[in-house]
This record gives C-alpha cells, structure tokens and sequence, in this order.
C-alpha cells in the first residue's frame, strides 16, 4: 500500500470523529490519544486494544499532557494542546479501536521496522494537521473586568497571549494599535510579526517622528545593537517589553546605553494612552478600550494569515452593547 493511499485511510477515520463545538473539530483527546497509540506502534506492533491500555483498562496507556507534548514537538508543534494526553475524554477507546482496525488495513506489518517507524509518522504528521487546525481557530480569550486597571487587562491579554505561544506577535500590534489611536493623524505601519526590520530597511517596529520603536518580550542583544544605530543616526530609541522582562532589559541595556533610551513595560504604554484618551473616566475608558481590541483584531486581520492571533471580545466589550 503506499503512503498516500494510507493517508487517505486515516484521514476517512479523522472524517468519522464526531466534532466538538468548541473545538470546532474531533475532540483532543482523540487525537492526543492516536498520537500515543501510533508512537507505541513503532516500538511493538500490536494492534489490540488492550495492549495499549492502562491497568484499570479505561485510559491510553503512557498517554500524558507532556508525553503528547513531547510527540508534538518532535514533528514541529510546539503549542501547548492538552495537559491530560488522551486519556479522559467519552468515546476514546471505541475511536482508538477503530484507529487500530484501519491501522491494520494499511499492511504495515510486512514492513521492516524501521520503515515502518517513518510509515507511522507520517500518519502522525496528519494528526498534526489537526493540532494547527485546532490552535488555528482558537482566538485569545479575553475575560473583560471593568473593574480593574488599564494595565491589569493589557497584562491578561499578554498572559493568555503566552500560554499558547502566541506573546510576540500580539505584544507587536498591542503596540501598533494604541499607537494607531493615540495618533489618528499618523500612518502607523502595520506588518506581518515575521517581517525582520533589516527586510524592510526600517529603523524599529514603529517609527513616530525622530523615535524607534523596538517591541520584544524576550531582549537579546540584537535589539540593544538596533537601539544603538538609532542613536547614532540621530534618533531616540523605545525599548517596549512585558512588565517582567524591564528589569531585565536595563540591566542588559548597561550603563553606557540606559541613560540614552526609554525602556518600558508594554502594559503601562499601552493603558496610560488609553487611560488618557478617556481623560480618566471610567465611562469612556471602556469604550476606549473596547476600540483598542477593535483597532488590534483589524490591524492582525489585515496582515496575519494566522487567524488565532485575534482576539475574541467578550460580549460585555462590544462597541455599542
């Protein structure tokens, strides 16, 4: 049998999982479950269900969130998915026998082990297809509070934006969507968070009259070497990173060069624009905040193919509800 006629049988058992609503697709415990199942297989071909159970005979054996994650990783997935594996949700081991019983049309047991190793990856390479799809359609949830500051929700928002990988990106057009307000006058550039500066000959993420803007959540070097050509061709320099990492950042920054750019966290140079926007009131801060959200979803929207970057509004931060 070859492989894409493998592929096709395991994409018809992926086509009978029935679909989750709010995964928007097969439960992930079902293909934390297949990852496992197929990773065993490579070491002891066997395709009973009860040689992949657990003792009590209810869960996938060895199937945990960091085994799944480890599978992941190894085939280029580094997002966090599942912290259980697969191992609890209803209807897992009728779908894992299923599995099995397709795996045992695809005549892999006349292969060489080894080969047959690279012939169940690229099985788990399909099922990884799912994982993207799956982080793909999950927009950053943002639980909106009206009763707390400016800066305690642009910090959630980061903090959501972190367990799924996603802070580097969503920190940038933070960033390019409280300027985009603050200054309606201006064009504010807005590029795909991939884009290196050097591609596009510019001086920062954001140039604002004679000032840089470098957005990180993690400074290296580089971006310290980018603030110092900006000095020395006549500018002034931001260096804009989470509350967390500002200590971090002066220090490496040194003496010679902390006294001659800004380096602030992102959560207070977003939500004191906003907080002044709405000259302090409460009634407007949450307009204001709602079209910051609004003014960052359109920026992404517009130059991100990875549609989860979005930020998904709650019904109590709709414009006009």
């Amino acid at each position: 049998m070859t492989p894409e006629q493998r592929i096709k049988h395991l994409q018809t058992w992926l086509d009978s999982l029935e679909v989750v609503r709010a995964n928007q697709g097969p439960a992930r415990g079902t293909i934390a479950g297949a990852l496992v199942v197929l990773e065993h297989l490579k070491s002891e071909f066997d395709l009973t269900i009860a040689a992949h159970l657990a003792p009590k005979g209810t869960q996938i054996k060895g199937a945990s969130g960091r085994v799944v994650e480890g599978i992941l990783a190894a085939l280029g997935e580094k997002r966090p998915y599942l912290s259980e594996g697969g191992r609890t949700n209803r209807g897992l081991l009728k779908e894992i026998k299923n599995l099995l019983r397709v795996v045992g049309k695809m005549n892999l047991g006349t292969e060489l082990k080894a080969e047959r190793a690279k012939s169940l990856t690229t099985l788990q390479i399909l099922l990884t297809s799912q994982v993207r799809a799956f982080h793909d359609r999950q927009r950053i949830k943002l639980n909106f509070d009206p009763a707390k500051s400016t800066d305690q929700l642009v910090g959630e928002i980061l903090s959501a934006a972190r367990e799924s990988a996603k802070e580097g990106p969503v920190a940038q057009h933070i960033v390019g969507a409280k300027l985009q307000l603050r200054y309606p006058a201006l064009k504010i550039e807005n590029n795909h968070t991939s884009t290196a500066d050097t591609q596009l000959g510019r001086a920062g993420d954001f140039l604002v009259g004679d000032t840089a803007f470098h957005i990180t959540v993690a400074p290296m070097p580089s971006v310290f070497d980018k603030c110092r050509k900006n000095l020395a061709a006549g500018m002034r320099a931001y260096l804009i990173v989470p509350k967390r990492a500002t200590e971090a950042a002066r220090q490496m920054a040194g003496d010679d060069l902390l006294p001659r750019i800004s380096v602030v966290s992102l959560e207070s140079f977003v939500s004191q624009n906003i907080d002044e926007i709405g000259e302090f009131r409460a009634k407007t801060r949450n307009g204001d905040f709602a079209r910051l959200v609004a003014a960052y979803n359109e920026r992404v929207d517009a130059v991100e193919s990875d549609k989860s970057l979005l930020i998904e509004v709650p019904r109590n931060l709709r414009l006009g509800a």
